[in-house]
């Protein structure tokens, strides 16, 4: 794959990126991709490893070496049509996945691992700027239709494949836009929302239909966002449609129970990235929730606090802290003993580059403030011994905090959607469902199926692709008795 000697002639190369202080200033990516030549070479780092964990090591196992190979030797239309046999949204993950394929990437061992991200990144770009990536309507249709609730990854996956192969789709979304949470999730710095709207024109073009601002079932909690106008019952649905995936994303964050949680300027992470979305987009925010001038605490360490960080500095945070419970991890990662699986290591983002001061193993004990407004932050140092948290003695300090953003994770996904359509769930509070034999992705309600983080929780953009086009197969199994879509 690839040049058979490229991995010892050539080094890898990264994308490149506009200055921090210049993509400060703005919301739109900053991210450039390779060049013909970059990618030609990065594709020939590709070694005939003989056994490519990297397909493992991709959620969606795609066919890495083949597609590396293909852009090596310019076959960039190819690439793009091998790209698109195991995943639907390249351009989507080409960006904002953390790249698991690079972990188990056999070159990784004992050198830097293939620029794999890159090389997706670069040949859906290619695809998109030469036209290649145009509708595909099914020859025929099949006269059965399927109801896809959210229009996250995962849905937008099974609406599309469903729709290919012949079903008559519609997609609801609560909100005014479709994208899900990678509309109002995901910064525009990440990933722009273009991408999202020219894969709804295209899957318009396809036979699917989008009704956004309708909300399936009820009295949904307040920390989540919502704007829909309009209220659709399970009933109605299952009454309409033969088949119902339920595809939302994790949307019940966890909280923080200190004393001091309910002052003013203590927000969801959640509460406040969409809005500065929504506000690129053109829209009005009442009260928006703005960092300019303040000093801001970001409590959890993963994607969802550096984005806070990231949004923070674009709108003029005075200082931005960042938290995290669990110790500093590694900076280097021990290879033989994690290889090829995701490993625990110290991960700087582009937001961090930005500005940011970190630290970890800090507990939040309380939050104080005067005139129901937040002004600080008391915490304490912990250590973790026999797998317990221990406060280590002595260590309390406070830090000023004008806005304190929680993000530490979802704990499930809406429990109202799931008990709207009364299917049992499992421990973590997600929809019961298994993957295997003949029930997969099917709940314990006739006709409904579960995709994504409603079925698996908290999850990756490229685990919520692979679950939304493996339930769209077993839907098709379930509608017609066989089904050619691939699993």
């Amino acid at each position: 794959m690839g040049k058979v000697t490229g991995f010892m002639e050539f080094q890898r190369v990264g994308e490149t990126y506009e200055a921090p202080q210049a993509r400060k200033k703005h919301y739109k990516e900053f991210i450039l991709s390779l060049s013909d030549s970059e990618a030609k070479t990065q594709g020939a780092r590709c070694m005939d490893c003989g056994i490519p964990f990297c397909n493992n090591g991709c959620p969606v196992n795609n066919i890495i070496p083949d597609w590396n190979d293909l852009v090596y030797r310019g076959a960039y239309s190819e690439a793009l049509e091998t790209l698109h046999s195991t995943n639907n949204f390249p351009e989507f993950t080409g960006r904002i996945c953390p790249a698991p394929c690079e972990s188990a990437c056999t070159l990784g061992i004992n050198s830097d691992p293939v620029g794999i991200k890159s090389i997706e990144h670069f040949i859906v770009d290619k695809g998109w700027e030469n036209g290649w990536i145009v509708p595909q309507p099914a020859l025929v249709k099949t006269g059965k239709k399927v109801a896809v609730v959210g229009s996250g990854p995962a849905g937008l996956a099974a609406a599309q494949q469903l729709a290919r192969i012949g079903h008559d789709v519609t997609v609801f979304e609560k909100s005014d836009r479709v994208g899900g949470l990678l509309r109002y999730g995901i910064p525009d710095f990440k990933m722009e929302k273009s991408h999202i709207d020219r894969r709804v024109e295209q899957m318009e073009a396809e036979g699917v239909i989008f009704r956004t601002g309708v909300l399936v079932g009820k009295d949904f909690p307040a920390n989540v966002n919502n704007w829909a106008k309009k209220t659709v019952s399970p009933e109605e649905l299952k009454a309409e449609f033969d088949a119902v995936v339920i595809a939302g994303g994790a949307e019940q964050p966890r909280d923080l129970p200190v004393p001091g949680r309910e002052l003013k300027g203590v927000h969801f992470a959640m509460d406040f990235l969409p809005q500065q979305n929504k506000v690129n987009a053109g829209d009005k925010v009442k009260d928006q929730i703005l960092a300019g001038g303040k000093h801001v605490v970001v409590i959890g360490g993963g994607d969802t606090g550096s984005d806070c960080v990231g949004t923070s500095n674009r709108q003029g945070a005075a200082s931005i802290q960042q938290f995290e419970l669990m110790p500093q991890p590694p900076e280097q990662e021990n290879k033989p003993l994690v290889w090829p699986y995701w490993p625990t290591k110290l991960r700087t983002s582009s937001s961090h580059d930005e500005g940011c001061e970190r630290d970890w193993a800090v507990a939040t004990k309380r939050l104080e403030g005067k005139n129901g407004k937040v002004e600080k932050l008391i915490a304490a140092r912990v250590e973790w011994k026999d797998g317990k948290m221990q406060e280590v003695p002595n260590s309390e300090f406070e830090m000023k905090a004008d806005l304190v953003f929680l993000a530490m994770g979802f704990v499930s996904p809406v429990a109202q959607v799931l008990e709207a359509f009364g299917v049992d769930k499992d421990a973590r509070g997600n929809a019961k469902a298994t993957t295997e034999g003949d029930a997969c992705y099917k709940t314990s309600v006739d006709k409904v199926f579960a995709a994504g983080d409603m079925r698996r929780g908290q999850s990756l953009v490229v685990w919520a692709i692979r679950e939304g086009r493996q339930c769209a197969r077993a839907v098709d199994e379930f509608l017609m008795g066989a089904s050619v879509l691939p699993r």
